[in-house]
């Protein structure tokens, strides 16, 4: 390009920036993103890399108008090839389409794996200026990738390829906008001190239960600011204070020990909202990012400084506390999609809360356990389970850490359970759902928690209609959030409040209800279920009973192996919330379904025995994996929501506010619907709902046309 100054960006207003400006401010930016695990070297080359490409004269003058193709992303990887610079040749090769499979070397330059990808070297446009004015450094690896390739070079090139793209990104944003991105930079130390005004009115304690509640938190501050990083788990009974306790050792280990951030892993978003608004409320707003698929950064409506920001950092997680949803955490970890994994480096040199740790779905237990593994060996990162009924995931981490054992923050002399004991249980036997009703409605506050859809429309059907209310996904999230404020604010002014719901309301949903009635189900299940009886502890717990009762309708095949691990421990253990029971729960479980169930996708086989296999790793790992459709429903503010999509307006800020009106059903439910005229089928799958009638303010979504095997939450 001789006579021309070779360029990467041209801005609306004329501005342009050099290549040689991007590649600098890009390696730059990646060599301190990827400091946490020793990757500076790979970084700092793949930064340099990544666009010597757009040197070409095809790219040049593409920048400047004509429209022409070129392959500007291709050559930094050729390059690094070369110099056997294995993991940034994918991290270049990817960083605008996505890491691609290795491939073999039988490909063809047509297909989308790196070895295809290096065999169009020579239907490439010159490139050589780049010669000129970059050199690129042979780099060093770090020390834990100095064996034979395995998966931990997988999840290293991940890593190394989130530090690029996050890098390229924010240098090409702070040019076209003329300034960088704002950062949060509220410091652990300053977060600490929040903490510490909050809780300072709880010392000294009154009462003996609050007296156990502040040892609890007093232990997990000292083992924060006294252990070293690695792996540990805080067994917590229902009503410990464990997420408040957990914060203060996430927290006291951060600042001792130069981690930068927090981060907040919960199964579902029923609990996450709650979660955040507490962190909010000790920490502030403006240092708490929440980010999960029912949340929406509308900055079109609201583009206030906070809320930019706020969204922004959805892309990369550079907050102080992250509160996220296991899907968004664990499918970001096996991702090779840009979009998802800008992030993960900002996990590196975090603490990494793992809340409801039992809730780790089976089917990717072993995939999910390694990740976590390798999080803690080698990305800097320290890793609590914390939960109330820990799961049996010791022989794992041994096997996948054995160098690494998991330490316990709060022993049991510390957080004796007959303390926390709140409820009693009785087994009731087997129950018809008329018998069951009755005994309901024989009571004027009571939870009735079964297994399937169908059983809690059966049931409610059956129950007195004053103060009765169900609860179940046919009911879309909005319509769920109205009924559980409206339950609160019975229970708490002490109106008649009857509830049947399926286990959706088992995951840390804040209710407190005098009784509970549970369909048999996995220990777990059922010890979640007692955590909504007498949560507060204002009733004796002889008075406070949990009835687990056999129901009408078979339990799902989807359940029997938990409900056959549950009948051997509560054959064995009076005291089901006692930890040998729990224990003893969990490992029968995990024995019964054995390694294969652990990991059904082969996720690790894969990694083990395929080249560099990103894509197909992506397409394989889906935590939530139910072959579900989604009915948009005009019900509260949906109507206009579905107004607005009939009338063109189907952008992405559209469907993430429909997703308040959406409800999940099964392939036969959905084909019933459709075929009685009831749906109108959208372009990307979902549907809208044309009968208003089929959606009941009770119950949600008629089940008519179900075949019964409704979800279990």
């Amino acid at each position: 390009m001789e006579g021309f100054t070779c360029l990467a960006h041209v801005a609306d207003d004329g501005r342009s920036q050099t290549i040689l400006s991007h590649l600098q401010g890009t390696a730059g930016l990646a060599k301190r993103f990827a400091m946490p695990f020793g990757g500076e070297a790979q970084a700092e080359l793949a930064g340099l890399a990544h666009d010597i490409g757009k040197y070409s004269d095809a790219f040049q003058k593409r920048l400047r108008g004509c429209p022409i193709q070129a392959d500007h992303s291709t050559a930094g990887a050729v390059e690094c090839w070369e110099r056997r610079q294995l993991f940034a040749a994918f991290a270049v090769a990817g960083h605008h389409g996505g890491l691609p499979d290795g491939g073999s070397q039988t490909d063809r330059p047509d297909q989308a794996t790196l070895w295809g990808r290096l065999k169009r070297k020579e239907s490439l446009e010159p490139y050589g200026d780049w010669e000129q004015e970059i050199t690129l450094p042979q780099a060093g690896v770090p020390p834990f990738l100095m064996k034979p390739s395995g998966p931990e070079w997988i999840f290293f090139t991940r890593m190394l390829y989130s530090c690029l793209v996050d890098a390229d990104f924010l240098d090409t944003e702070a040019f076209m906008d003329g300034r960088s991105r704002e950062r949060n930079e509220t410091s652990m130390e300053a977060l600490w001190d929040r903490l510490q005004s909050y809780i300072s009115g709880w010392f000294p304690p009154k009462g003996e239960l609050n007296r156990r509640r502040c040892q609890i938190l007093e232990r997990c501050i000292q083992e924060g600011e006294g252990r070293t990083p690695g792996l540990f788990s805080l067994t917590v009974p229902t009503g410990g204070g464990k997420t408040v306790a957990s914060l203060a050792f996430a927290l006291a280990h951060a600042k001792k020990h130069g981690l930068r951030r927090v981060i907040y892993v919960i199964p579902y978003t029923s609990i996450i909202e709650q979660n955040a608004e507490v962190f909010r409320e000790i920490l502030g707003r403006e240092n708490v990012l929440e980010h999960h698929s029912n949340l929406l950064y509308d900055l079109e409506r609201e583009a206030r400084p906070h809320t930019i920001r706020l969204a922004k950092a959805t892309e990369n997680w550079d907050m102080p506390v992250v509160v996220t949803t296991a899907v968004q955490f664990f499918e970001s970890l096996y991702a090779c999609r840009s979009s998802q994994c800008r992030k993960l480096h900002n996990i590196a040199g975090s603490v990494v809360i793992f809340d409801e740790a039992q809730m780790l779905p089976l089917p990717y237990l072993r995939p999910c356990v390694w990740a976590i593994s390798q999080l803690v060996a080698h990305y800097n990162v320290s890793a609590v389970l914390c939960t109330a009924t820990q799961p049996a995931l010791e022989p794992i981490f041994r096997e996948f850490l054995p160098n690494i054992s998991m330490r316990e923050l709060c022993p049991p002399d510390i957080c004796r359970w007959e303390v926390f004991r709140r409820v009693s249980f009785r087994q009731a036997g087997g129950m018809t759902w008329d018998a069951l009703a009755a005994q309901l409605n024989a009571h004027s506050q009571v939870l009735c928690i079964v297994n399937t859809r169908k059983a809690a429309q059966e049931v409610y059907g059956r129950l007195d209609n004053t103060g009765s209310f169900h609860l179940s996904t046919l009911m879309c999230p909005s319509h769920r959030k109205e009924q559980l404020r409206e339950m609160r604010r019975r229970l708490k002014e002490g109106l008649p409040c009857r509830v049947v719901s399926t286990s959706l309301i088992e995951a840390g949903v804040d209710v407190d209800f005098p009784t509970v009635f549970r369909e048999t189900a996995g220990l777990d299940s059922i010890l979640q279920a007692a955590g909504r009886c007498n949560r507060e502890g204002k009733r004796p717990a002889a008075e406070s009973i949990v009835y687990i009762f056999e129901g009408e309708a078979p339990a799902p095949p989807l359940f029997s192996d938990a409900i056959g691990a549950g009948k051997t421990v509560m054959s064995r253990y009076t005291d089901l919330t006692s930890r040998e029971a729990v224990h003893r729960y969990f490992s029968e479980l995990l024995d019964l379904k054995g390694k294969e169930a652990q990991d059904k996708e082969k996720i690790l086989s894969l990694q083990q025995s395929a080249f560099f296999p990103f894509r197909t790793v992506a397409e394989r790992f889906h935590l939530i994996d139910t072959p579900t459709r989604t009915v948009y429903v005009p019900w509260g503010e949906g109507a206009g929501l579905i107004e607005q999509l009939y009338a063109g307006g189907g952008g992405r800020i559209l469907f993430r506010q429909l997703g308040q009106y959406g409800v999940s059903v099964y392939e036969q439910h959905f084909a019933a619907l459709e075929a009685a005229g009831d749906l109108e089928v959208l372009e990307n799958g979902a549907a809208i709902l044309r009968n208003p009638a089929l959606y009941a303010a009770e119950t949600g979504l008629s089940l008519e046309a179900d075949s019964g095997k409704g979800l279990f939450i």
